[in-house]
């Protein structure tokens, strides 16, 4: 498929996505979609195509400009594309390339997925305000993303309790270990709340889920009981309504009274921006002082990261 046939299919798709709604989400999801058929089928933008080695080689070299320490476990055809496993901080990252070695997908969209353009919403930067404002920050446990913007939420839930603030999970998985950490942090949120984020803090070190019980004293009988009596899948069942009421897409994504909002992954900012949200703000949001470094991704509570957009 030449390159001009290629862009003449992008534009045509475009325009019939267009009409069908006005809904962000919707449209910016279905279009990936679509793409990703047309690269599938045309075997790459270019339309050359290059070994699983070579492909696996360009994704590590592009993710050691992040991650210096970076390894590629594997590349292998998967899907009519190169599936790339790279070791990120410990963590297994898998990764899809596009046949030409020239395009990066985080991730594939299944063509079966429903898309609810009634619910989901465009990101905003005008914050809704309220007397109590709720601030809900999703995450995946094991996204770098997502423990990168936990080390920026904790200390705003350890000290500022004048806004409904929590930490929920988004409502689908990419890491292995995920689903069922989910379970255990979700027991011990609803569960043991008074040792939630001391767990935590714990967790965020290392991923050691086992050294945080310990750390934390959680009740692991108690816990136990949570997941194999069935009410972990009902804590988090009510997470991910609402992840996709809201229409997050990546994991973080931050929510203030019920509206996706942008905003630094450092104390400082999360502290502003649900400091906006309120109709009055307390006298807490002009005393309060907390760190405007923005923590690194994944394991590690050192202030070495940047305030990226990237998200899982």
């Amino acid at each position: 498929m030449n390159k001009k046939k290629l862009e003449k299919q992008i534009k045509k798709s475009k325009a019939i996505l267009k009409d069908l709604s006005k809904n962000y989400w919707a449209i910016s999801t279905a279009v990936l979609a679509i793409l990703l058929v047309i690269i599938l089928i045309s075997g790459g933008i270019s339309g050359t195509t290059v070994s699983a080695e070579l492909a696996g080689q360009k994704v590590l070299t592009f993710a050691q400009t992040q991650y210096p320490d970076a390894e590629l476990l594997s590349s292998i055809e998967e899907k009519g594309m190169y599936q790339v496993i790279l070791l990120l901080n410990g963590q297994e990252a898998p990764v899809y390339v596009t046949k030409d070695g020239t395009n990066l997908v985080p991730s594939l969209i299944p063509l079966t997925a429903k898309v609810t353009a009634s619910t989901q919403q465009p990101t905003q930067t005008e914050i809704p305000k309220s007397d109590k404002p709720t601030a809900e920050l999703f995450i995946m446990t094991h996204c770098p993303y997502g423990t990168q913007a936990e080390k920026g939420f904790i200390p705003l839930l350890e000290s500022f309790d004048k806004a409904d603030a929590q930490i929920k999970f988004v409502h689908y998985f990419m890491h292995e270990p995920e689903e069922a950490e989910t379970s255990q942090q979700v027991c011990i949120r609803e569960e043991q709340s008074d040792k939630f984020l001391p767990y935590l803090r714990e967790f965020l070190k290392e991923g050691n889920s086992e050294a945080a019980l310990a750390a934390a004293n959680i009740d692991t009988v108690k816990m136990e009981i949570c997941i194999s009596s069935g009410k972990a899948d009902e804590y988090y069942a009510e997470d991910s309504a609402l992840s996709q009421q809201y229409g997050v897409q990546g994991s973080p994504t931050l929510v203030i009274n019920g509206v996706i909002i942008q905003s630094g992954r450092d104390s400082a900012s999360y502290l502003s921006a649900v400091c906006s949200a309120f109709n009055e703000a307390p006298e807490e949001c002009e005393t309060l002082t907390l760190s405007s470094a923005a923590p690194s991704p994944m394991w590690g509570w050192d202030e070495s990261g940047s305030n990226t957009a990237a998200q899982c």
